[in-house]
């Protein structure tokens, strides 16, 4: 006797003539290797419908209330192919920020990509909860610099970046096209960015013959001395670990992807107007996800006091920090501000030939500028000079 394989409609009709013999529905239930539910719903599928009732029926329900529109998510595929680097999150805020409603969840765009084929679905790394993020609490309390390669110009030269960021905001206040990333290049750019946004508390670097001679023979570098001299704390990695820089390597990545770096610019001047301009957007536009998708600019802004903008008569504003047995130093020299101001930002107004050192909105002190020379004929004798 040949053995015949019955469809699973034909096994779900026997059963049903089954149990409409008289046969109790367990006993049907265990033959078939099915709950006494399913038989239940088999007898009464096939007296609402018939024999073509008994077929499977797809699991997907007719309505989905939280599904996002076929107009949403046609956004967002849209929105994607026009930046094809920004993921789900980005795409969600910047639909939210252009008004689109009902703005979808970022599981919800993700899923739309998927199925318009724009990403391929991968594994998730869950984050531990361990993790913690390591910033500083404030703006100005440090910044991570360091330099870039990779620029071409068109006649074939590779220019370097010297970029710094702060620490708390991930603002960044150093982007510096230059040919060559020497020392004087390099203390160049950070002096320029202490004269407009102050003084940080403390610098964090690799270990770059640029920022330090620790494993040279020479003795102070030009950017340890600029640091000596307005008490800044220069901080240094440990030899191969990148990651401990990882704020301003993360920010060399976006800078190559979103800037396009692999472009060839005219000249100097034309590359560091492209990098201005992509600054900009990145400190005052440009949402960052570490921040809950706020702007650099709003947390950076939030943490620091305004410089203090040139007098009109030439006189002009140096800031510094006091240090933690209340020595101020500029230039050469180091007056004491009190112990009482120990860690505080403090302004110096140097105009015709004195020093006046304000703490906030009050004059803690005046002094008379010193010149070079009187300061070593001081250290030399040991005393204070005349005036």
């Amino acid at each position: 006797m040949a053995l015949v394989e019955l469809s699973v409609v034909e096994q779900r009709y026997r059963a049903v003539l089954e149990a409409a013999a008289g046969v109790p529905v367990t006993e049907v239930a265990a033959r078939y290797e099915v709950s006494r539910q399913s038989v239940h719903a088999w007898i009464v599928r096939y007296r609402e419908g018939g024999l073509g009732a008994l077929a499977d029926r797809p699991r997907r329900p007719d309505t989905c209330p939280h599904q996002v529109s076929a107009e949403v998510e046609a956004a967002v595929c849209e929105l994607r192919r026009e930046h094809p680097r920004w993921g789900p999150a980005r795409l969600v805020f910047e639909l939210d920020k252009a008004g689109v409603s009902p703005v979808p969840s970022r599981m919800s765009a993700y899923r739309a990509l998927v199925r318009h084929g724009l990403v391929e679905p991968g594994a998730c790394r869950r984050r531990k909860d361990s993790w913690q993020r390591w910033e500083r609490e404030a703006a100005m309390a440090l910044w991570q610099i360091d330099i870039m390669g990779g620029v071409f110009l068109a006649d074939g030269t590779e220019a370097k970046i010297v970029t710094g960021v702060d620490d708390h905001s991930r603002y960044c206040v150093i982007c510096q096209v230059v040919l060559r990333a020497t020392g004087r290049a390099v203390c160049l750019a950070f002096a320029a960015g202490l004269r407009r946004y102050g003084i940080p508390e403390e610098v964090l670097t690799d270990n770059g013959k640029q920022f330090t001679a620790r494993f040279g023979r020479g003795g102070e570098v030009l950017f340890d001395r600029i640091c000596r001299d307005n008490a800044i704390v220069h901080r240094l990695t440990e030899p191969s670990s990148p990651t401990t820089t990882g704020k301003i390597e993360r920010f060399h990545k976006t800078l190559r992807l979103e800037l396009n770096t692999r472009q060839v610019f005219t000249s100097l001047a034309t590359a560091q107007a492209a990098v201005d301009e992509w600054v900009e957007h990145y400190n005052t536009q440009r949402p960052h996800r570490s921040l809950d998708d706020g702007t650099p600019a709003s947390r950076f802004k939030a943490g620091t006091t305004p410089v203090r903008q040139p007098e009109p008569n030439g006189d002009y504003w140096v800031s510094r920090k006091v240090t933690s047995n209340g020595i101020v130093c500029i230039g050469y020299q180091k007056v004491n501000v009190g112990q009482r101001h120990a860690g505080n930002a403090c302004d110096i107004l140097v105009k015709d030939g004195l020093l006046q050192f304000w703490v906030g909105r009050q004059l803690v002190k005046t002094e008379v500028r010193a010149t070079k020379g009187v300061v070593r004929k001081k250290n030399a004798e040991g005393q204070a000079p005349r005036r």
